[in-house]
């Protein structure tokens, strides 16, 4: 309901304290180097940004960049450099960087700090340093840093950073709240209504009656080449082993199986097991008392209860169990009475128990002969194990040494299969909605991070049941697809443009007409060829909230005119033109009371906590100074995307 502030809440205001939230650790791990690529001596100096007394370095920032790059490519497979920095990845990572470092020393400069004990409390809370048992393991501390390249100075030094940030931001955006009667007006904004219409001016209207040549469909087609590329595929050669792929296993011999059996005797024993029914009596006395009581039938609780006691029962137990939860001379009255009858009282450390035996249940064990099937069973199972795990060691030998697939499978009696061109994610190529089976769907992530055709490697698909030997058969790059197979969708796109200039001519016309006070349907007649009819809408900001984010562009549109206008709004890919008309608005009424009233002051409090944090932000910035050598920054994007190497 409330969609129209949560949007404005995930907007860079919002964003403000954000890096408070987020930072801590995974800004500390986005320092390491986890490409081995160094910054130092780069064009521009080693200094990207300098802040207050401090200073950002360029390997600081390639680095953070590097791995930033490298957890956006996880969630995003084929993903470049070169898109990433693009897409205005380089200004956010060295924004994040001057901000935190900016509150830390505008924190230090007033007196603010973050002890050792509250940086202690903040590493044990990380799960990645957290060992089997769930605690804080020093062992897994120091591994994971020593893997991630940093040292126990830099984690420190970067938690306290975001403890610092913390410590400033929060406060400004706790308990923030916009007055009630803005409250109101906003509210009010979800509840009003719209009507009005929405016309299509088309492009394909206005295209050439007749086709391109073949001259001029190449020539639109070499000038929009980005338009038709088609994804890197890849083609994955593989085997699958599992138990069925390997040869016959030997079965047990007869000594194996007469030691397993000679291992497990207890097992294949003979055995009781008894569920009785205790009370426990502090004095001897007293046990025969009951034990007398029981004699004239009841049941021992009923008699329990009567004198104030409790009646425990204690299910299938062996006389060892029972040994171990009382005595032995309790376990020796118990297992020398028969089923339904009262055992002699005996005594444990904590009183003397009164035992009823309700259930006798007898094992009469196993001979060899009678364990043999099951003997068989569990060493063949082992046997085939320990095979497969031999075999396994043997394949990754050979890739060690350097052993092609093909020379592998044939070694080992394997027989290779390829699957269709599929692309980073898991996509078969060419072939709308068939996927990769799901036995090879570990192997594409890996698969694609390969350099080139013909390493094999070994996967595990099934831990201890499954694996994968393969590598990659054929790397297609990513290229335009070949105009003969989608003339049709060139020839479209060409008509598209060709239309689209004329479109656009014969919107401003109408919207001209209808700016004159011109009727919509009188103004359509000056496009001079027919249109589609147009659309009325008459909808409220409450509808528009519920598209959760996917609303049309023209709708968008609408909802953001002023009373009585008429706009122009371009469609996409040139398919054409909206001319978008607003003729009502009818106010929403929102009192005090209202639910959404509720809502709305809770959501807003946030974006007015949020704009009071990113005022501070840009303060404290402004007092602390930043200064940032564009020339550095420059020189790191180039180094990233390869630039300076051309």
């Amino acid at each position: 309901m409330l969609g129209f502030f949560r949007s404005f809440i995930k907007s860079r205001v919002g964003a403000a304290v954000a890096l408070v939230f987020l930072g801590l650790i995974a800004l500390a791990f986005a320092s390491a180097d986890v490409t081995g690529s160094g910054f130092g001596g780069i064009a521009g100096g080693d200094r990207a940004a300098k802040v207050g007394s401090e200073r950002i370095g360029t390997g600081e920032l390639g680095k953070s960049l590097t791995n930033a790059f490298e957890q956006d490519r996880q969630q995003t497979p084929g993903l470049t450099m070169k898109q990433f920095l693009e897409g205005g990845a380089l200004d956010g990572v060295l924004s994040g960087m001057v901000d935190r470092l900016a509150l830390a020393e505008w924190g230090k400069k007033h007196g603010l700090a973050a002890s050792d004990r509250l940086v202690d409390s903040e590493i044990v809370k990380i799960a990645a340093f957290q060992g089997p048992d769930g605690k804080f393991s020093q062992q897994a501390y120091e591994q994971l840093l020593a893997q991630r390249g940093l040292n126990d100075k830099d984690v420190r030094r970067d938690l306290a950073q975001g403890l610092m940030a913390r410590q400033v931001l929060l406060p400004a955006a706790f308990g923030a709240q916009m007055p009630a009667e803005g409250v109101v007006r906003y509210a009010a904004l979800l509840t009003e209504k719209r009507n009005g219409s929405i016309l299509t001016v088309p492009s394909l209207a206005f295209a050439p009656a007749t086709g391109p040549d073949a001259k001029a469909l190449a020539a639109f087609y070499d000038a929009n080449k980005a338009r038709y590329m088609q994804p890197e595929r890849r083609t994955i050669r593989y085997a699958l082993v599992d138990e069925t792929t390997l040869k016959s296993t030997p079965a047990p011999t007869e000594a194996e199986i007469a030691n397993r059996y000679k291992l497990n005797t207890a097992a294949y024993a003979p055995s009781e097991q008894r569920t009785i029914t205790q009370v426990i009596v502090p004095t001897e006395a007293a046990a025969k008392a009951l034990a007398a009581e029981m004699v004239k039938g009841g049941a021992l609780d009923a008699a329990a209860r009567a004198k104030g006691l409790a009646a425990s029962k204690l299910e299938n137990q062996t006389r060892e169990a029972l040994t171990n939860q009382t005595s032995k001379a309790v376990a020796d009255a118990a297992f020398a009475t028969p089923q339904g009858a009262l055992a002699a009282p005996a005594k444990s450390s904590i009183g003397w128990h009164v035992v009823k035996v309700d259930a006798i249940r007898s094992n009469p064990g196993k001979t060899l002969d009678q364990a043999r099937a099951e003997l068989v069973t569990i060493l063949t199972a082992e046997k085939r194990r320990a095979a497969f795990s031999d075999f396994a060691a043997q394949v990754e030998q050979e890739i060690d040494g350097g052993t092609g697939l093909a020379d592998i499978a044939k070694t080992l009696g394997l027989t290779l299969s390829t699957t269709q061109p599929i692309t980073a994610n898991g996509a078969v190529f060419g072939k709308q909605g068939e996927t990769v089976a799901p036995d090879l769907a570990p192997l594409v992530q890996a698969a694609f991070a390969m350099e080139r055709e013909g390493e094999p490697q070994l996967a595990e698909i099934k831990p201890g049941e499954k694996f994968a030997i393969y590598d990659v058969g054929q790397l297609t790059a990513a290229t335009p697809a070949p105009l003969a197979q989608i003339k049709d969708v060139v020839t479209r796109d060409w008509a598209l443009q060709q239309g689209s200039a004329k479109a656009k001519a014969a919107a401003d016309k109408i919207l001209a007409a209808l700016n004159k006070g011109t009727p919509l349907a009188e103004a359509i007649k000056l496009a001079g060829v027919a249109l589609p009819a147009p659309q009325s809408v008459d909808m409220g900001r409450q509808q528009l909230s519920q598209m959760q984010g996917q609303v049309p562009p023209p709708l968008a549109l609408l909802f953001a005119m002023a009373e009585g206008t008429s706009k122009r709004l371009e469609g996409p890919n040139k398919a054409g033109w909206y001319i978008v008309s607003l003729k009502d608005i009818v106010p929403g009424a929102v009192k005090r009371g209202d639910p959404i009233f509720a809502q709305a002051s809770r959501e807003l409090g946030v974006v007015t906590g949020n704009e009071y944090a990113e005022g501070l932000r840009r303060a404290i910035r402004a007092d602390v100074g930043v200064e940032r050598n564009d020339a550095a920054i420059k020189a790191v994007r180039d180094q990233l995307t390869g630039a300076n190497a051309q």
